[in-house]
Parts: structure tokens; sequence; C-alpha cells
């Protein structure tokens, strides 16, 4: 993922307004004063083995580790001689308290039927799908598919598999059948479990059908297991396709849990490039568990009372990390959630915070914007008042969606955890604490104990304030993935060979005179505009801050002169643009950022391309202006009428 030519980012986006954490959050908070997070992070940096170790007594161990910490990356390893199980943490050390009467998923789907899962309940569901899958032949260390609706199976199925060392790999249920088959095959899945479908928008997505089409191509897999969840017409081919339901009638109730060296693989999660095939991220057990529950408690300042809500799916890292394995692991009380956001209208989220008192929100730039574009009057509907928290998690955040999110949703008083993390890294790496930072619109802030990142030029130096370079990770950290599924040399190749001895996986960044870190988006969504490399984010937050202005996206384009153009791609809060309102819009940027910023062309469009996980595909936005056809994956889309409507405004 280099960057071309040994030029700096150049930063233009500047932000003053800051944010002190709330005294009355700071003073219960679980990390409350800045004195004790230097402390924290400077003893991590200095000492991380003996940081680390002190904190994975947060977790139960089968057998303690001999050494904390081995080797420099990429060759790490962590807790080497250890014995642990991730469903173990998750689950059956919550049985010997109060917690085993505590709810661990409130689950609601899209059509409104709803099932609250305690922790006894969960125990049980587990044990016996783990049990299932133990009838089925799956043994320690084998692979097993799950392409599933964001239903509890989704949860019960993932720990089962981590309960018996069954490796996951869980596949986003807006994936094709090809994509299916691909996934299947690096990773030599024997079983599949799926559903018949899953809601969306009042329609029913087709997942069965999907894994038929995809075992075509999957000569690996001989086992599909099926949730029933619509009642849609399936076939079921004999001796290869169970229902759930039939399987776990009558199986035990207890599976003692597999006591697993801390290296062995959790999950394979595959994750897109810009081009190849897609690149399947191992995480092992200890490490990323440890990771994923200390950030969870730090950064949402977990608490036994909280009703905690991610939104996001569970076939994306955030959903491993922050809706099972982290608030899992840390006793927590989650919210599931199956559909769409505005189904059946734009309420639904504000809805579920009012239904079940949630306290905790961690949700997505992309949908921020779309709230906004809905209008207040939305969230006006509903008592949002046990919001304590709100977290923002994908992307970076523009300063005036963040400043929505702090005036509308949290009623300016809930402080926002803007987070920094990648796939790879497992776990949150860059984010406010939220009882101790005085947050910046914008910034996901500073590193948290253990991350020691900087911003660095094309060959390697240290960057000083406000110059936009590389972010890197200089030091490994426990929750850091171990290598690609069966790929050793890409897995070096792509994130250690760019910058020697240190991680780098394609973000840019600056860091302010405060230390606090500006994340620019990926080095990739850089336009080079006369020499200057310009980051596209920054010039989104400009536009995203012109009162009209919903969402934007801007990418670069060939330009005869420049070498790049740069593309704006507008949707506006209400009506429909007109030239006055491009010249005003390219008047904006230009008196904002500057005459380097000033955009070429400005194309108003009624939605933008999405991912269902609401990450814009800027890919295709970048074949779109430069008129040419477009020979990416669009499988994951939310809708493929956008980019044919967008194609229809161009010609």
């Amino acid at each position: 993922m280099s960057s071309n030519g040994n030029e700096n980012i150049e930063s233009v986006l500047k932000e003053t307004r800051t944010f002190p954490p709330p005294a009355t959050f700071s003073a219960n908070a679980h990390i409350s004063s800045e004195e004790q997070y230097e402390a924290m992070w400077n003893r991590a940096k200095d000492d991380p083995s003996g940081f680390w170790g002190e904190m994975a007594d947060n977790l139960d161990w089968f057998r303690r580790w001999d050494t904390v910490l081995e080797g420099d990356m990429p060759d790490t390893k962590w807790f080497q001689g250890g014995k642990i199980n991730a469903s173990y943490n998750c689950i059956d050390r919550h049985l010997t308290s109060s917690r085993r009467n505590k709810a661990a998923i409130i689950w609601e789907g899209e059509p409104g039927d709803t099932r609250v899962l305690r922790y006894q309940d969960l125990h049980r569901e587990v044990c016996k799908f783990a049990n299932v899958l133990k009838n089925l032949g799956v043994q320690t260390g084998d692979r097993v598919t799950l392409y599933m609706p964001m239903i509890p199976e989704l949860a019960i199925a993932m720990l089962a598999c981590s309960r018996i060392g069954a490796v996951h790999s869980i596949i986003f249920g807006g994936f094709s059948a090809d994509a299916v088959a691909d996934r299947n095959n690096d990773a030599r899945a024997r079983v599949v479990v799926t559903a018949d479908g899953g809601w969306r928008r009042g329609k029913e997505v087709p997942l069965k059908a999907a894994v038929d089409a995809s075992l075509d191509k999957s000569p690996t897999v001989e086992k599909v297991v099926v949730v029933r969840r619509t009642g849609g017409n399936v076939d079921m081919v004999p001796d290869r396709d169970f229902w759930w339901h039939d399987l776990m009638e009558g199986v035990s109730t207890e599976c003692d849990a597999v006591q697993l060296d801390s290296e062995h693989p959790l999950f394979v999660l595959y994750t897109s490039g810009s081009t190849g095939k897609p690149k399947g991220v191992m995480h092992t057990t200890a490490g990323y568990l440890l990771g994923t529950t200390m950030t969870s408690r730090w950064v949402f300042d977990l608490k036994e009372e909280d009703t905690y809500w991610c939104t996001a799916d569970i076939g994306w890292i955030t959903g491993h990390s922050y809706i099972c394995y982290g608030p899992l692991s840390n006793g927590s009380t989650m919210v599931m959630y199956e559909g769409a956001p505005n189904w059946p209208d734009e309420g639904r989220f504000w809805e579920i915070i009012e239904k079940y008192r949630v306290s905790i929100f961690y949700t997505a730039p992309t949908a921020i914007r779309a709230f906004i574009k809905w209008g207040d009057q939305w969230p006006e509907k509903y008592d949002l008042s046990s919001l304590r928290l709100l977290g923002s998690v994908g992307e970076p955040i523009n300063p005036e969606a963040w400043m929505w999110y702090h005036r509308v949703i949290g009623q300016e008083r809930c402080p926002i955890v803007d987070t920094w993390w990648q796939t790879e890294t497992g776990g949150i790496m860059i984010s406010p604490l939220p009882g101790v930072t005085a947050t910046k619109p914008g910034s996901c802030c500073r590193p948290l104990p253990g991350v020691v990142p900087d911003i660095v030029s094309p060959d390697g130096q240290s960057l000083g304030a406000n110059t936009g370079g590389l972010l890197v990770m200089r030091q490994p950290w426990p929750s850091m993935l171990r290598t690609l599924w069966g790929d050793d040399e890409r897995f070096r190749a792509t994130y250690f060979s760019d910058i020697e001895g240190c991680y780098f996986a394609g973000d840019g960044a600056r860091r302010d005179e405060d230390g606090y870190i500006w994340v620019m988006g990926r080095v990739d969504d850089v336009i080079n505009v006369s020499g200057h490399r310009l980051s596209t984010m920054e010039v989104e937050s400009c536009l995203v801050a012109h009162p009209g202005v919903a969402e934007a996206a801007v990418v670069g384009f060939p330009h005869e002169i420049k070498g790049e153009g740069i593309c704006c791609f507008v949707t506006l809060k209400t009506g429909d643009g007109d030239d006055d309102l491009k010249k005003e819009l390219v008047q904006h940027v230009r008196s904002s950022i500057g005459a380097l910023a000033t955009p070429d062309q400005v194309r108003f469009a009624t939605a933008l391309p999405k991912t269902r996980s609401g990450k814009i595909m800027r890919r295709l936005l970048r074949d779109i202006a430069a008129g040419r056809e477009s020979t990416q994956d669009t499988t994951t889309l939310e809708d493929l009428s956008i980019l044919a409507k967008l194609r229809e405004d161009d010609e």
C-alpha cells in the first residue's frame, strides 16, 4: 500500500473547538484522570510485558502463560504456554455470580419480534450447538463458515466454534454466492451455518439460495446447517443440509470448553483489497480477547448496569470485537438488531434506544450523516435520556456530523468516543477516553495504552506537528493480526514492507500541537492536485459543513493539466441541486480551504453507493468520475440502482 512519491499529505482541516468530559462522568470512570492515563500509557510503552501481564489477569486462564511477549513485528507471539478459551471467558465465568440471570443479548428483529438471552441461556444454547458441530464431525482447528443474518444464532454459533476450538469465518450476509465460495475455498471450510433468509427493509434476503449456489464451487464443504428465520421456501439437500432446530433437539446442554493454546486461531475474517483475492485476516485467541476486553472497558467505560448497543453487523470486525467478544467478556448487556435503521421509518434506532434504555450507542459516521439528512424530528420524537456515552466507528467523522451527534443525540451531555482501528488491529487503537479526554470534533485524539503510533514520511522519518503523513505502529500489541490465512508472504508484504520495523495498513494522518491524531483517510483516497497531495476526507468535511449538504464523497479523476482533478458527489438535505448551488459549493470549499482544493466537478446524487455496513464505495465513484466502466466487485452494494442512476446522470 505504498504511497506514490515522497511528498507528505497536506492537511487543510482546522478545528479548534474542544469538549472536556463532564466532571460527573470522570468521577466514576475506569480511567478518570490525565495522570492515570499517562502512567498507563508510559508503562505499556516502556514495559509491555509487565503491563500486559497485569492486564491479562482480567481474563480466566486454564494455565498461566510462560512468557507475555516473544519476538518483534511481524513475528510476535503473546502469552506463549498459556491455555485459555474465548467462549469460557464470554460466558462460563459469569455463571458463578448474579450475572447468570443478567441479560447477555437483547435481540430485536426487523419485523419487531424480540428475544432475551440471559448468560445462563446463552451458555445452554452455545453448549448445545457446540455439541451439534461435534456431531457433524467438526474438530478443533477445522474452519466453519457463518453466513447469517443478525440473529442470536449467529452469536451462539461463533461462541460454539470458539468453545471447541473451531475457527469461524463469518461472511457478511450482503456478499454474493461467488464471494462465499471464494472464502469457503480459501479457508477450506468443512461446514456452513446459514439461515433460510433475513429481513432487510421489509424484504427477505435469500441467504440459503446464495449458499446453495456457492456450494457448486466449494468442494471442501460437507454439511450445511440452516436456521429457520423467515419461513421462506428453500431447497434442502438430503444428508448435506440440516435444520438448526432439528439438530438442537435432544443434544446435551453441557460441553466443556477446550483448553486452547494462547496462539490458537480464533477466527479468519476476510477483508477486501482493491485488487486480488480477499485477504483472510487471522486473529488468535488470547491476545485478541485481551485486547477487545480491555478496550471495551476503557473506551466505553462499561458498567454493570449499562445497556450497550453497537449497530454494526457481526459480519464485520466491529461486530466481532464490540458486539460479541469484548462486551460479553466484560459481562455486559448488549442490544442486537437485525434490520435497517429506516424501517418501518427513520425513527427505528431512536425507538430502540428508548425501548431498551440504551446507555452506550456506537455507530458509524455514514449512519450519522443519514440521520442528519432524515431530519431532527425523528430523534426528537423519542426519549434519549438514558444515553450516557456515544461512539463513532468505521471512518473519520467530519466535524459538523460530530457536532450534530453531540447536540441532537447526546443532548450536549454525552462524551463522544471517535475510535480509530482496523480489521487487522483487532481492537480500538486510538480513541478519546470518556472520563479523561477533552475531545475535538473530528479527531480520534490519542493512542490507548499499549499503542505506540507515529506519523511518518514515505521514507520512514517522523514528522512534526500538523504535517500529514503515514500512520504507523512502532510496537506490537496483543490483538494484532498474526498472518493472512494461507498467505504469510502477502501478510508481510501488505503490512510490514512499507516502513521498516513498523505496521502500516494504508491510513494517512497528522498529529496536532496537543498530540491529538487526525486520521485523514486511506492514502489511496489522497488526490494529487498539481503536485499537492490532499486528503479527500478533509474536502468532504468542508462540503458537509455547508448547511444544505447531508453527505459528500470526494474522489480524484484524471486531469490533463493538474494530474488529478477533484470530483465531489454531493447528497443534499432537501431538494435538487442546480448550477447556482454548484457554484456556491465550489466557492465554499475554495474559501474554507483555499484555491488548492477548488473542486473541478460537483455532482448531485440522491444517494451514494454504499455497502450494507454503510461504507461509501469510493472506488466505484472514481470509475464514474473518470468515465470508465468499473471492474470492481459490487456484490456488497446495498442498492445497485444507485450506481445505475449515477451513470445515467453522467451521460
